[in-house]
């Protein structure tokens, strides 16, 4: 079978009505197609993981769907045909949990990671810490839509943590994900951005600045769940496991990315 993953191009039809999102979920018949729903920041890592897990599930296609977590998230709560959702953000899952919307004891923690100010090669700001983005110097600070994007949330509460967010809001350049802002950094389009360290790690046109300040911001887990709309879910349990083994652990942290304290893996329901 041919493998084909990374960004798959679906149509986000709504496949259940509206009355069943508090029920039970109906499963179709299994298959061996395996639909993740994932976030941006973690696009790098899944061409890492992904043909890993195909090489244990050798008659198994997977597809993924990329987008802004929030944005995914709502796509899934209109029944999108999805099997596991990956967003940056464990808030995304736990507001489709509060919904009833997905599947019993299935919300995991696989991995974690940093907020970090970053600035570009071609136009380089001359800062050394968040602090200093209120610098009247640095006129254009790209940070993640809050609307859109779960890094924008981080970098929002940051800099309002920080008590400098009335200083600069007018300054923001709002970008629809973590990677719309490194191409606006690293085309100078901004003096300075907000992305998640894992995201910087993988852009060799930007460099950072500094990590976030311990306790300036909520911690980034990166979770997953398998979701209502679900085909297959003893499938999507494989990967679910898979993602906490310890070679799926070690190409996370290969691309930057925490291990988990104590390695939590099974989020209190």
């Amino acid at each position: 079978m041919t493998k084909r993953y990374g960004m798959h191009t679906l149509m986000f039809a709504v496949a259940l009505t509206m009355n069943t999102w508090n029920t039970e979920p109906v499963y179709a018949e299994r298959s061996d197609t395996l639909t993740i729903a994932a976030a941006n920041s973690i696009k790098q890592a899944l061409r890492h993981l992904l043909p890993l897990f195909e090489a244990q599930h050798k008659n198994v296609e997977v597809r993924v769907v990329y987008g802004g977590s929030q944005k995914l998230r709502e796509h899934i709560e209109q029944g999108a045909p999805v099997d596991v959702f990956l967003p940056s953000s464990i808030e995304e899952i736990d507001k489709l949990e509060k919904a009833g919307l997905i599947i019993k004891n299935s919300k995991r923690l696989y991995a974690q990671t940093r907020v970090v100010l970053i600035t570009g090669n071609l136009l380089p700001a001359n800062i050394t810490s968040f602090q200093d983005v209120a610098k009247p110097e640095i006129r254009r600070v790209a940070i993640g839509d809050t609307k859109t994007s779960s890094v924008g949330k981080f970098a929002a509460e940051l800099f309002e943590n920080l008590s400098i967010d009335k200083q600069i809001n007018t300054r923001y350049l709002y970008a629809e994900h973590s990677g719309a802002v490194l191409d606006l950094v690293a085309r100078g389009e901004a003096e300075v951005g907000v992305v998640y360290r894992t995201d910087a790690a993988q852009n060799s046109k930007v460099r950072v600045i500094a990590e976030a300040p311990p306790g300036s911001h909520s911690p980034v887990l990166y979770g997953l769940a398998i979701v209502w709309t679900s085909n297959n879910v003893p499938l999507a349990r494989a990967f679910s496991e898979f993602m906490q083994s310890p070679a799926a652990q070690r190409a996370l942290q290969e691309d930057g990315f925490d291990r988990l304290p104590s390695q939590i893996g099974l989020v209190k329901q």
